[in-house]
């Protein structure tokens, strides 16, 4: 329910990206319809898909799952349960924003930027860590379950959030959450800073413009580069975390990042540690 309100919490598509998202659709059999126009994509494909459904394919080679979903998102339930070779074409995509596919008469690209969101038991019974009912799960079954994900897969997913079971009084009788138009004018408010710095979301930063557009204060760098080094972060996670920091910055419309910001990014990257 959570990864399916997503998309209404995303800035408003530009004209340029609801056209991208058209032509796409355009490619499907089902071809793209007029109602269609200006909403977000949102792709939910079952664990049992195929590697081509998911990156595309076939004799006349169409978009898969991942294109489908491009400027909008791609929401993978029970994560573990895709076969590995499966989620590892994700890699390419979450990295460039693209796919290619390789025929013998042809090399074809597909758009492929998308939020990607994924969800999954922490368990193969389901409650490691439940306040009341007991796990069944040996240490060897949780760590080979958790395993299925690869750490270069999950080195590439921004924010890592577990999520508690809830009690009966926070379920039915807690307080009424923020409507989603409160929260998706904030996330505007932060992009347009963000285009308007640097012309681009703090996703798509990448070399100097990463030093220049996220200046860190002596506090923040400090506690980032412990991080790196205790944790044991590639130089892609290092840097991930710190546009992370940057778009929490700019949700404060803060210029320069402290380590308040710094440590919350940090925490965002500390639930699993996939092999």
């Amino acid at each position: 329910m959570l990864a399916q309100r997503f998309p209404g919490l995303l800035p408003p598509m530009t004209e340029a990206e609801a056209l991208d998202a058209a032509a796409v659709l355009s490619l499907t059999p089902g071809g793209f319809q007029p109602s269609q126009w200006g909403r977000r994509p949102f792709r939910s494909p079952h664990h049992t898909a195929s590697g081509p459904a998911m990156v595309g394919g076939g004799g006349n080679p169409r978009p898969g799952e991942i294109s489908l979903a491009h400027h909008g998102v791609l929401f993978l339930d029970e994560l573990p349960e895709f076969e590995r070779r499966v989620l590892e074409v994700l890699r390419e995509p979450l990295e460039t924003g693209h796919i290619t596919i390789s025929r013998a008469a042809a090399q074809i690209d597909f758009p492929a930027r998308f939020q990607f969101i994924a969800a999954m038991n922490p368990c193969p019974c389901g409650y490691l860590g439940h306040p009341t009912r007991m796990c069944r799960c040996t240490p060897d079954q949780v760590q080979r379950y958790q395993s299925r994900i690869s750490g270069p897969l999950l080195d590439r997913v921004d924010l890592q959030i577990e999520v508690p079971a809830q009690g009966q009084h926070d379920i039915l009788d807690g307080p009424p959450g923020e409507p989603s138009e409160t929260v998706r004018a904030r996330a505007v408010t932060a992009r347009d800073r963000q285009l308007a710095r640097q012309g681009m979301p703090n996703s798509e930063l990448s070399g100097r413009a990463i030093d220049t557009h996220c200046p860190l204060d002596n506090a923040a760098q400090t506690l980032l580069r412990g991080a790196m080094d205790k944790l044991g972060w590639s130089a892609r996670a290092y840097f991930r975390v710190l546009k992370v920091a940057r778009t929490i910055a700019d949700l404060e419309c803060a210029e320069v990042l402290n380590a308040a910001h710094v440590a919350e990014a940090i925490q965002y990257r500390r639930v699993l540690r996939a092999a």
